[in-house]
């Protein structure tokens, strides 16, 4: 078929296209070469300029649909990121509340620890002190009777004793 077409446009584009010789109007012959031209242009350019568009449109269609998988994929991505950033608050509350209760246990463990190492300095404190008051009772006896018995020697009277053991308790 396209071989008869083509014969036919260029037999008639020769008929029409040819002078005879007279000065008459020539529109209708012209046209009808324009009309043969446009077909025959038509006839070898319409196919590819419609291949053209075709695969023209199909490319933005799948360029469309990417950038929708796309979209949905980066929503799902983003919820998802939602939903750990609201497992990872949860967690946070959790954590604030174990830790606030495994800080009261062992400052409640240091506390009462302190209490009983507090109680045991009190009580080596009070033994101590009864030590060293013994030991400066001890002290005080013996250099009274060192002094007393140095005096002994003298005259050893209960005056005497009685003065030097005003003057040590003194």
């Amino acid at each position: 078929m396209g071989k008869i077409l083509i014969t036919l446009l260029m037999v008639s584009t020769y008929a029409l296209a040819s002078d005879s010789g007279h000065m008459s109007s020539d529109i209708v012959q012209r046209t009808v070469n324009f009309l043969l031209f446009v077909g025959l242009v038509w006839y070898l350019v319409a196919e590819p300029v419609k291949n053209y568009f075709v695969s023209r449109s199909k490319g933005i269609a799948d360029e469309l649909q990417k950038v929708q998988e796309k979209l949905k994929e980066t929503i799902a991505r983003k919820n998802e990121a939602l939903d750990q950033i609201s497992d990872a608050e949860k967690f946070k509350a959790e954590l604030q509340i174990t830790s606030k209760k495994e800080n009261k246990i062992i400052n409640d463990n240091i506390m009462a620890q302190c209490d009983f190492e507090l109680e045991n300095i009190v009580k080596q404190n009070a033994s101590l002190m009864d030590f060293l008051q013994r030991k400066m009772v001890r002290n005080v006896v013996e250099e009274t009777l060192e002094e007393v018995l140095a005096q002994a020697s003298e005259s050893f009277n209960k005056e005497a004793m009685a003065n030097i053991i005003l003057k040590k308790v003194a």
